[in-house]
């Protein structure tokens, strides 16, 4: 972390990328590099029919794997010294493993670096490794152990009653857990997209036609050749591009994850309210402070800087997304400058899923607050009354409870009276009588079934 650092990524909020710095950071970008055209090498030498590259020995091949498990930050340093000089940031990734391998056994096959590739053939896929680790090594078990904790305080409060609110007025009351239920069961949907994503990569040259490669092996499979190294990568192979991936699995990955953020600005926002209204309190953390001059202020922080975050992502995320499959011909570098930023937006997804954390673990239901607002909305039971009268037969029976309780104070003595002055059958009036608002929640309790434990 630097006091001078201009994104707030790098300086206020350093501590929390642990994990993400490793996947999207310049260092990040240079070691995937460095890996893809390692691997690269090392595949060329069990190609038959490439005699020019012979079969490593077993030392050799960790010879050239330990160039990537030991890179750290001198070994980037090292590759931007050289980019000094060639002013092209792949060219000197070429030239820093040429570097490590003079005077080794491999001095014989240094040329075969880089062999037939254009930059792009190691850049997109670096950029493909970089956010399938990302996603599936940093944000997704946040992402899976915050929805894990949203579901516990549902299934806690399952039963616990609670007014709702439609149009921010009095509505048909439901319980606590099943309103949170609903952004886990949105949540458990998009995680299940994430599972279904693919991470593609392509690897055939300056114009995607293998032209470089036939010239020198025209008799070799080279779409073969280029599919399983993909696929050993543990990406899915594109077959067919220009110069450069397409970028659509990117667009894919990013609106999903804008649809995940979208579900946690809801929640955020809905929490926000919950607490305003005093369904919530919050934990006091000793040292807090709430206002630097109302003592009494604990506020709800951790949401609104969540809901912050959360709205700088969806506007990179959006960006890159519209952006990245769009390119000029076979190619043009807009995609280079704007890729740079994927790890942004998802770095304040990130954040937000950790703010969003920290706040829910300072929740507390106020069993109260709960109960006081029930108490004082009798008028919701307009809805049940006037529901068993329609079954009963009785003429107009909305327009008599929306005569009764609109814009009027109703009280439990109120709504009994009316009860007992009705013709109905007896379980049915029985039933009405001993309903309250509180006990009025349908079988919002057993909803919670379709969320996955």
């Amino acid at each position: 972390m630097t006091i001078k650092a201009i994104s707030p990524l790098d300086g206020r909020y350093a501590e929390q990328m642990n994990g993400l710095n490793e996947c999207f950071s310049e260092w990040a970008l240079l070691k995937f590099r460095v890996h893809v055209e390692i691997e690269w090498l090392i595949k060329m030498s069990q190609i038959t029919g490439l005699d020019e590259v012979r079969v490593f020995t077993e030392a050799e091949v960790s010879r050239l794997r330990e160039i990537t498990a030991t890179f750290d930050e001198e070994s980037s340093a090292r590759i931007k010294e050289i980019e000094r000089t060639t002013k092209h940031d792949v060219k000197a990734v070429e030239y820093y493993i040429k570097e490590q391998l003079k005077d080794s056994s491999l001095t014989d096959v240094l040329e075969f670096v880089h062999f037939a590739c254009t930059s792009e053939d190691i850049n997109n896929l670096s950029h493909a490794l970089m956010l399938k680790t990302a996603i599936h090594e940093v944000w997704l078990p946040l992402a899976e152990k915050f929805v894990n904790a949203v579901g516990d305080l549902a299934q806690n409060t399952q039963h616990v009653s609670m007014l709702a609110r439609t149009h921010g007025q009095t509505a048909s009351p439901t319980t606590v857990g099943k309103e949170i239920a609903v952004f886990v069961y949105r949540w458990q949907r998009q995680l299940r997209q994430f599972s279904q994503l693919e991470y593609l990569g392509k690897f055939n040259g300056a114009v995607g036609n293998f032209n470089a490669h036939t010239s020198a092996y025209p008799h070799l499979d080279w779409e073969e050749i280029a599919r399983t190294f993909v696929e050993g990568l543990g990406l899915t192979y594109n077959p067919l591009t220009t110069q450069i991936e397409s970028h659509d699995y990117m667009a894919e990955c990013f609106h999903a994850m804008m649809r995940f953020n979208n579900i946690l600005l809801d929640f955020d926002r809905d929490i926000w309210q919950y607490i305003s209204l005093g369904y919530f309190k919050q934990r006091v953390v000793a040292g807090e402070v709430g206002s630097s001059t109302m003592p009494h202020k604990v506020n709800p922080i951790n949401f609104e800087n969540s809901e912050a975050n959360l709205g700088i992502s969806n506007a990179m995320l959006d960006h890159l997304a519209n952006k990245l499959p769009i390119s000029r011909l076979q190619r043009d570098l807009t995609d280079s400058s704007a890729i740079r930023n994927m790890g942004v937006g998802v770095a304040h997804s990130f954040l937000a899923l950790q703010s969003a954390q920290r706040g829910l673990s300072q929740l507390m239901i106020n069993p109260q607050a709960l109960e006081a607002d029930l108490n004082h909305a009798w008028e919701v039971l307009a809805e049940p009354i006037q529901t068993v009268m329609r079954k009963a037969g009785h003429d107009n029976p909305y327009e008599k409870l929306k005569e009764l309780t609109r814009g009027a104070a109703m009280t439990e003595a109120t709504m009994r009276t009316f009860v007992e002055s009705l013709e109905l059958e007896a379980a049915d009036k029985q039933r009405l009588l001993e309903m309250t608002p509180a006990s009025y929640i349908g079988i919002a309790p057993q909803l919670l079934k379709h969320i996955q434990k």
